[in-house]
């Protein structure tokens, strides 16, 4: 098959631009050849070299803590827990797939993230994620919705990893470009990490796994463009996912590393080929000699360009020890999968690619990996518009609501608030018997760490109204809001990882909205402490009509020495005090309570004030370690109603009412108000003084409102029977699916 002779147009084709394709026709002294130009296309692609986000995100906190392994180092970050132990954990972004093939789009982005944590040579123990689509009410947002909760429902269990949590909005910005974020977590002893390196000259380049087919060629590409009315056609450019054939190269890949048989390994995701020959080697600062016959194929006739770019699932790229090559296919083959040596480690820093007798790539690995020669630029930021309007909301110019009663049980039945239990109920989230508190009865996930007294919690988290509202408020928040859901489960916050989903990165306004949010999110990771380990930038989040709201999600990990000291959100016992601590200000810019009720995504979001924040997850702690605590709730999307609801509610089966009173300067406001910083506990009476004391210790205001009991919840001159409360909260979304 003749090739196409390599133009300008074609490179732009390619995505690349003019001024990339001299670059490149600089570096190599020549034009490059069509499978050149190919690999030069998707490394350069945004979503791998971070070409416009990667001067920004060397400004984040990446050091520090209990941090290992930090970002940009290795394919997921890696934490120190104590006894020998460390946990893997990553987040990425699988959006353009799932907007074209939503239940594939989904699966085998959990299935990539997966690979990250065990070519780390962690065992997966849990999966999350963070899902945004458009209007329930449009019939093809529900298509999206149900197909890729089944891809990740079905990928997840069938591979045996727990689905411990994660969050779903919804919101008419995501209805073209549906947001599809997940992450995994996972455990491995010190000392039995792997590298995704490429050294010593003369070692096997060895591929496992799956065979390759054209599924998925220039995905990495198609994740870097807008989406639009052709994007139905870039159908070939998602991947197909076989969770059963991963769960082997699992146990293959971890008995690997463990046996110590192993130089490096790097997971064949974005870009297949290109992207972990090139990067393998320029990690090790040597190079490859590959024979691209002796990749086994699933199709007939495939090119040297086709089987470079394919990012065919559940495949591996091993650097052997030479003289345990024979053992390594040995394991593999135990587990009935391909390994196949299809090169050498070389010592010169060049990547030969060979087949059918002709040289098909000769190329420089530096040149085209993320934080190597892969270019970097500074885009032009300018302040949108919008915020001039956003920003003249006055609050008090809001009608108060008719019908108070009927406005809480409005939001509560909202979308955005109500239970997600039709998403989680269709995941394992028991799987393994490590999970202690999964999705619906906590602020975060709690796993046990079998064979310690220890716990981690993790959670996924950001509200992007109030990114849109505010970028730089909002990335602190999004940071802030997740550590304080980890503390309400007893977990000191340790680190996080990010996903970045915005919108065209060449628009000056996006560009600003990008800059802005990763300060507040670098500033409150400082301040917290809690390092940046690595994740994903995804640009490019926009249907033909406008972008999706910034939405820098948040993947959080914490602690918990001493698994007694776990909390959940419940309600327990007849009688106990209902405190709340930290101050509201009645802050309703960007709240659920305007978008539902008046209709607005406007005003200034909750201001974080990160001292007053550091101070009351302190506070949080300490209480729980003293054992005052029975429950611990934050105040977020939809205010203290809503929390006070879902605290009577959150377990159906033991929902226990309460009575509570909640003055303010507008009793709507007061309900509804978001103001960041706000915990509602419960605890018994006799635990209050001690209570109080600490809180006048760590300088936290605190206030009893009310007591739980009874089998209504009664707020102020209102009273709500649990059934209806629970009709409202878990029949939602149910209704609208049927």
């Amino acid at each position: 098959m003749k090739e196409p002779e390599v133009t300008l147009t074609l490179a732009m084709e390619h995505g690349l631009t003019a001024a990339e394709f001299d670059e490149i026709i600089k570096r190599l002294g020549r034009v490059p050849n069509f499978t050149e130009l190919g690999i030069y296309s998707v490394m350069w692609s945004e979503h791998c070299s971070y070409k416009n986000s990667i001067k920004l995100l060397k400004t984040l906190p990446r050091s520090g803590g209990r941090l290992l392994v930090g970002a940009g180092e290795e394919n997921a970050g890696l934490v120190d827990i104590g006894d020998g132990l460390a946990i893997a954990f990553k987040i990425e972004s699988h959006n353009h797939p799932s907007a074209v093939e939503p239940y594939q789009g989904a699966a085998t982005g959990v299935g990539g993230i997966l690979r990250d944590i065990f070519t780390m040579g962690a065992r997966p123990i849990a999966a999350l994620n963070s899902l945004r689509f458009g209007s329930l009410s449009d019939d093809r947002t529900r298509f999206l919705f149900n197909g890729v909760v089944e891809g990740i429902a079905d990928y997840g269990n069938c591979f045996g990893v727990p689905t411990v949590g994660g969050e779903v909005y919804f919101d008419e910005c995501y209805q073209g470009n549906p947001l599809v974020n997940a992450m995994a977590v996972g455990i491995v002893k010190h000392g039995m990490t792997a590298s995704a390196t490429a050294e010593g000259e003369g070692n096997p380049v060895i591929i496992v796994g799956s065979s390759t087919g054209r599924d998925g060629i220039h995905g990495a590409t198609f994740a870097s463009e807008e989406i639009s009315e052709k994007s139905e056609a870039k159908r070939p450019s998602v991947q197909v996912g076989d969770p059963f054939t991963e769960k082997l190269l699992l146990e293959a890949t971890l008995e690997v590393i463990r046996k110590g048989y192993i130089v490096g390994i790097q997971d064949m995701g974005a870009a297949g080929i290109s992207c972990s020959t090139t990067e393998m080697s320029a990690k090790g600062n040597h190079g490859m000699e590959i024979n691209l016959e002796k990749v086994p194929l699933r199709e007939t006739g495939m090119t040297a360009y086709e089987i470079m770019l394919s990012e065919s699932q559940e495949r591996m790229l091993v650097v052997a020890k030479k003289e345990f090559e024979k053992e390594i296919k040995e394991v593999f083959e135990k587990w009935d999968l391909h390994c196949e040596t299809i090169g050498v480690v070389t010592k010169d820093r060049k990547v030969k690619i060979n087949y059918q007798g002709a040289l098909k790539a000769d190329l420089d690995p530096y040149d085209l990996v993320l934080g190597g020669g892969a270019p970097q630029y500074d885009r032009e930021t300018k302040r949108p518009a919008y915020l001039d309007e956003t920003n003249k909301f006055d609050k008090n110019a809001v009608p108060a609501p008719s019908d108070l009663k009927s406005a809480v049980l409005k939001v509560l039945s909202s979308p955005v608030i109500a239970s997600k239990k039709w998403v989680y109920r269709q995941y394992d989230s028991m799987v393994r018997t490590n999970t202690v508190l999964g999705p619906g009865v906590s602020d975060a996930a709690v796993i046990y760490i079998k064979d310690t007294e220890k716990a981690i919690a993790v959670k996924t988290d950001c509200n992007s109204r109030f990114v849109y509202l505010d970028p730089y408020e909002g990335g602190k928040s999004a940071v802030a809001e997740a550590a304080r859901n980890v503390v309400c489960t007893g977990a000191i916050p340790l680190a996080i990882t990010n996903c970045l989903n915005f919108g065209n990165p060449y628009k000056p306004e996006i560009y600003w909205q990008f800059t802005e949010a990763v300060r507040g999110m670098g500033d409150a990771c400082r301040f917290f402490e809690t390092p940046v380990t690595g994740g994903n930038v995804s640009f490019y989040n926009e249907a033909p009509t406008s972008a999706v709201y910034p939405t820098p999600v948040i993947g959080m990990l914490g602690l918990i020495e001493d698994r007694s000291h776990i909390t959940g959100m419940q309600f327990r016992n007849e009688g106990d005090l209902i405190v709340v601590a930290g101050e509201d200000i009645e802050e309703i810019g960007g709240s659920e309570y305007l978008k539902v009720i008046h209709g607005a995504v406007t005003g200034n979001p909750p201001l974080c004030d990160l001292a007053k924040e550091k101070k009351l997850q302190e506070f949080t702690l300490a209480v729980i370690k003293e054992g005052i605590v029975v429950s611990a709730h934050d105040i977020s999307e939809g205010g203290f109603v809503t929390a006070i609801i879902e605290s009577c509610i959150c377990e159906p089966d033991q929902a226990i009412g309460a009575e509570v009173e909640i003055k303010g300067n507008r009793e709507d406001f007061a309900f509804f108000s978001e103001t960041q910083g706000r915990i509602i506990f419960s605890i018994s009476p006799e635990s209050l003084s001690q209570f109080q004391v600490l809180a006048d210790k760590y300088g936290v205001p605190v206030k009893i409102v009310g007591k739980t009991g009874g089998t209504a919840v009664k707020i102020n001159r209102m009273e709500f029977k649990l059934n209806e409360l629970k009709d409202k909260y878990y029949g939602t979304i149910p209704e609208i699916m049927a």
